[in-house]
């Protein structure tokens, strides 16, 4: 929420083309808000995208670190309006460069910061091959345990200073891939662990994901590096009052306790999976426990839907909570402890109007920022005043917006979460846990950390929007005389090229532009769960990401190459054709039929799934897009007149006879090439197919592409809604798939394993868990909408078979 004195700020960040959330988290620090208003102001610039915001923004954060401003910053800002400036490693060198030298040229300032230098991916790929060759021999010997080691390195090499930092990472990935091949049991880290008290089962995720007592191989994990791996053991939170501990300590027996505490007013997102590794994964990680919590302190937002769906999230998600509680369940402790801030004249009863309180928090008559903050004129109440003024409220004597209970704070503090922060409010709504009982109801401010207290947390892990909100959260500990759990923070993650808002996906959804909240083309949970992406593929994909403290920008096509890889080693195989077209073998009679055998899985089958059978006739249909009735290019190996096509596991070649169209239906007609007298000639391809006879006429076949056109579909000067992209769903009404798939839905959910995996997850049922691969066609799973009978089933296109070399 943000506060009164920052509303111009946050209407000039979104007026430029900030999104409203980043808005207000930049707004909350006022240091950096107040210098990124002064870039604007000194850029003329008519128009901004996204990443020339995220450079001004950290620029912004470059001279507050600094603590003196940045000399001739002009040549910055305007490197970046003209898209000269383009990463942070530019910024940071430019300002450098600028500091040292009183009379900068603007020669000498494009050579410091690398302007006009620009590597390709080739090239950088060329560079780091180079390198891997002259430290080949630690490669082959030390595999994949030097690859954070090289990555420094890499990054380190002269000629590759100005290369594109997110080009690293895949390249690095598919270089040692090439000379190593993939990791093996050579590469699995022996971690050696104090043995613990054992703990009950918490997670649907495999056995083979858990700890064990002894000592085991174990994958690289991001629980045990990195911002996680620095985290406080249990039991030594910092206390202003270190007798606390004591009881702390007897509850929690040495074990790790977080907490996952979404507000139930809303669906899950892609950036909520990351929240709930985090916490539920820590917990699980270190033998610990982590209570679900529901943050039901706002009952005029909350719906039954909502809580139903959060609680299905985690647990698809393989997360099994220790506890599901509620801020409710404290509301006569959290009262009690009100009083007793109360009694401490540390908390009092104010009146002021909303225009009031922004004055006193230093807002002009005008609405500029930046005037004189003192103290409300209620703030000097006795405390028997206050007592008696805390009590009516509770019993409803005041009105919404007549009288709120706010904390004593610190004024002169440069926090604006140190202006005493508001910790009840009146709102005459019934809760739907408490009924009518509660006329008044607890902030978050006052609630978070409370709870968190009266539940023990060890580790209470957000993300680094509330980075601010730690002080006011140790402070009110500390005044109230209770434990104080330690708030840490770390970097969200967002993905590009889509939205996350509640708010804009609400409009979405009211006005017919998706299906719903669980579309599959929106990156709510629900949506990403119902498009068939496997809750194995997402906590894979942010193990890859780690953890640290900085907020964690990924192209949505980074995320569903990670989804690929997962389905490759997790799905079986079926011939899917989108696009049919009918085919008729004329030298084959009705009974010249056998049976072939194709595996589910071709390669590697670590999961054993086997062979199975399609019935070969002289009656298939095969994809429009493999045919055609002239004679084929040097750039077509399909079947065309004079080049035969080679079908799948069918021992001979069909070539082409003709084609024929009778009452808007086509028909092939070809020739097997069995004849004792022709020899098997390789065809240049092999196709799949489908026996006419023997295969599912799908209802419909849901092609998925991204919902924008643009990496930020906020920034569109005529807003989001005009960014989006009408190719966004395709539906097909025509295709036919192999009758096997009778035998995929009745295994499923499979439930396949990748060897050595923390993250291989035993789903329920449900039509998203009923996934293939087609040949050439991508990943696909069942959709909710389809129905039990062969006539009834559609299915959603997870991901494409290769990325799309658009993205």
């Amino acid at each position: 929420m943000s506060l009164p004195e920052d509303d111009e700020l946050i209407q000039l960040f979104d007026k430029v083309g900030f999104e409203d959330k980043k808005s207000r988290e930049i707004a909350k620090n006022k240091k950096v808000a107040r210098l990124l208003q002064k870039i604007l102001s000194q850029s003329d610039a008519s128009g901004y995208d996204d990443k020339k915001l995220a450079l001004l923004h950290q620029l912004a954060v470059t001279e507050n670190k600094q603590g003196s401003e940045i000399a001739h910053i002009g040549y910055l800002i305007n490197g970046i309006n003209k898209g000269e400036i383009k990463t942070n490693l530019q910024i940071t060198e430019g300002a450098k460069y600028l500091q040292a030298h009183d009379k900068p040229t603007i020669e000498e300032f494009n050579d410091a910061t690398g302007v006009g230098v620009e590597l390709s991916e080739n090239d950088v790929r060329r560079e780091i091959d180079s390198y891997l060759t002259s430290i080949k021999g630690d490669v082959e010997t030390k595999r994949y345990s030097i690859l954070s080691k090289v990555m420094a390195d890499v990054k380190a090499q002269p000629s590759l200073k100005w290369a594109p930092p997110n080009l690293f990472k895949p390249i690095l990935d598919e270089l040692f891939l090439a000379r190593i091949g993939p990791k093996d049991e050579r590469d699995l880290i022996k971690k050696k662990k104090e043995k613990k008290p054992t703990a009950d089962p918490s997670s649907s995720i495999s056995s083979s994901s858990k700890k064990s007592k002894t000592e085991e191989p174990e994958e690289r994990s991001m629980f045990s590096e990195g911002f996680l791996g620095d985290l406080h053991k249990p039991g030594e939170e910092p206390q202003k009052y270190p007798e606390l501990l004591q009881a702390h300590r007897d509850f929690i027996q040495g074990r790790v306790y977080t907490r996952f505490p979404p507000e139930p007013n809303g669906f899950l997102h892609i950036g909520h999976s990351k929240a709930i590794m985090v916490n539920f994964g820590y917990a699980q990680f270190n033998e610990g426990k982590c209570y679900l919590r529901f943050d039901d302190t706002n009952p005029e937002a909350e719906e039954e839907k909502y809580f139903n769906s959060i609680k299905e999230m985690v647990s698809w998600l393989g997360y099994k909570p220790w506890k599901v509680t509620y801020s409710s369940d404290y509301f006569d402790e959290l009262y009690a402890l009100a009083v007793e801030l109360i009694k401490a004249d540390k908390a009092y009863i104010c009146h002021c109007t909303a225009d009031e309180v922004k004055l006193s928090r230093g807002q002009r008559e005008d609405g500029t920022l930046g005037g004189e903050r003192f103290a409300c004129k209620h703030r000097a109440q006795p405390v028997e005043h206050n007592l008696q003024e805390f009590e009516k409220m509770k019993n409803g004597k005041y009105a919404v917006g007549e009288a709120t209970l706010r904390m004593k704070q610190d004024l002169n503090n440069p926090s604006p979460q140190m202006w005493d922060l508001v910790a009840y409010r009146v709102l005459n709504k019934p809760h739907h846990r408490t009924g009518d009982r509660w006329k008044i109801y607890p902030t978050y401010d006052f609630t978070h950390c409370l709870v968190d207290s009266l539940e023990n947390i060890t580790h209470s892990l957000c993300t680094t929007e509330f980075f601010l909100s730690r002080e006011s959260y140790e402070w009110l500990c500390d005044a109230l005389h209770v434990y104080r759990p330690a708030q840490r923070e770390y970097g969200r993650l967002n993905l590009t090229g889509t939205i996350m808002s509640k708010r804009k996906i609400a409009k979405l959804v009211n006005e017919g532009y998706v299906r719903g909240w669980d579309d599959p083309r929106l990156y709510t949970l629900e949506g990403i769960k119902r498009r068939g992406v496997p809750p194995g593929a997402i906590l894979s994909f942010i193990n890859t990401l780690g953890v640290t403290t900085s907020t964690t920008n990924i192209q949505t096509a980074r995320f569903e190459s990670a989804v690929r890889t997962y389905l490759d080693q997790t799905t079986p195989r079926l011939f899917l054709i989108l696009n049919p077209v009918e085919v008729h073998i004329d030298n084959l009679g009705d009974g010249d039929e056998f049976w072939v055998e194709i595996p589910y899985k071709p390669g590697t089958d670590v999961n054993n799934l086997g062979q199975r059978k399609i019935k070969f006739t002289n009656k298939i249909y095969i994809d429009r897009a493999d045919v055609r009735d002239v004679a084929a290019d040097k750039e077509f190996y399909r079947l065309a007149p004079g080049q035969p096509v080679g079908l799948m596991k069918v021992p001979f070649n069909i070539s082409f006879k003709s084609m024929e169209h009778v009452d808007g239906k086509t028909i092939v007609h070809v020739n097997y090439d069995n004849d004792a007298g022709v020899p098997l000639k390789k065809p240049k391809t092999y196709i799949q197919w489908v026996p006419v006879n023997d295969c599912i006429h799908v209802k419909e076949v849901r092609i998925y592409n991204q919902l924008f056109k643009s990496e930020n579909p906020a920034a569109h000067p005529d807003g989001y809604l005009k960014d989006i992209n009408d190719a966004s769903e395709e539906v097909l009404h025509n295709a036919v798939i192999e009758s096997n798939f009778h035998e995929i839905v009745k295994k499923s959910p499979m439930n396949l394993e990748i060897p050595g995996s923390q993250f291989n997850i035993k789903e329920s049922e449900g039509n998203n868990t009923i996934r293939f691969q087609a040949l050439r066609e991508g990943y696909f799973c069942v959709d909710k909408d389809s129905g039990k009978s062969d006539k009834e089933v559609i299915l959603n296109r997870i991901v494409t078979l290769k990325e799309d070399a658009n993205k």
